[in-house]
């Protein structure tokens, strides 16, 4: 399988002082469907980053389709082929939809990515229509994003991701915060993009959601290393490692004579178990 993330003993640290990611050693191949799970602050969300190049290791090293990633080869000036067919080929979909959104109508936010595609402007206009058919968002095209709803704007970040056809998908805590409708959506949509063949990296703790959009789990502790690169069904069911790494708590009460142990997931699900 041929790769397109390679990283060795990669550490990242803000301001040269806060580990946020340490010793990181992995491989994701093309096709593949990935999730990178772990705590708040475990350093997930600075995983898919580096991934991204949007930071760049303090230490280690880190390779995208063969090529090293460095802070020179993407903040150059005038950039370079690499640079812009890596722009070109991995999309990146936000935590914080506001953080994404920038266009005066939903129509333009998805256009923008082609637009500097340099596609021609009939290509554009059906590239568009195409991924708001897709999507079902026709009906917003005109409305300002940052009037949308919460699951509205993420359909339209997602929107205007798949709007330049990337080969990687790259989703940070996208469950987070959607109604259980557009949590069903996302999942059935990131399903469905996995069996077309994109390879889809998401950092989530939505133990709901991993069995369905992912084969492999990668699980990050809260000293900010990975703990276990496993299959995903080995990982949900693995209630140890799930408390370990702070993704499920115990809780305890009395019901007469009986204690009840509750093993609680943070998207409030829970496990039970009964003790006498």
């Amino acid at each position: 399988m041929e790769n397109v993330f390679e990283l060795k003993n990669v550490s990242y640290s803000y301001l040269d002082k806060y580990t946020a990611i340490s010793d990181v050693s992995l491989t994701i191949g093309k096709g593949e469907q990935v999730v990178l799970m772990g705590a708040n602050g475990c350093g997930k969300s600075t995983l898919l980053s580096v991934l991204n190049a949007l930071v760049y290791p303090t230490s280690g090293e880190f390779r995208a389709c063969g090529n090293p990633v460095t802070e020179d080869v993407f903040d150059s000036l005038s950039g370079n082929e690499f640079s812009r067919y890596f722009r070109r080929k991995v999309g990146f979909v936000f935590q914080n939809s506001d953080a994404q959104l920038f266009s005066s109508t939903v129509y333009d936010e998805i256009a923008f990515g082609p637009l500097q595609l340099d596609m021609k402007p009939d290509e554009v206009r059906a590239r568009v229509e195409e991924v708001m058919g897709m999507i079902e968002i026709g009906h917003l095209r005109d409305r300002a994003p940052h009037t949308l709803s919460g699951g509205e704007k993420k359909k339209v970040c997602i929107a205007s991701v798949l709007a330049t056809n990337p080969d990687v998908l790259l989703l940070d805590e996208p469950t987070a915060g959607l109604d259980p409708r557009t949590q069903l959506w996302l999942i059935e949509l990131l399903h469905e993009l996995g069996h077309a063949g994109k390879t889809i990296v998401t950092a989530t703790h939505d133990l709901d959601a991993i069995e369905h959009i992912s084969s492999r789990a990668i699980v990050m502790g809260e000293d900010h290393t990975i703990r276990v690169d496993a299959p995903t069904t080995r990982v949900a069911n693995d209630l140890e490692l799930l408390l370990s790494t702070n993704l499920i708590h115990k809780h305890m009460h009395r019901h007469g004579t009986v204690a009840h142990q509750h093993m609680h997931m943070h998207d409030h699900d829970h496990v039970h178990e009964h003790e006498r």
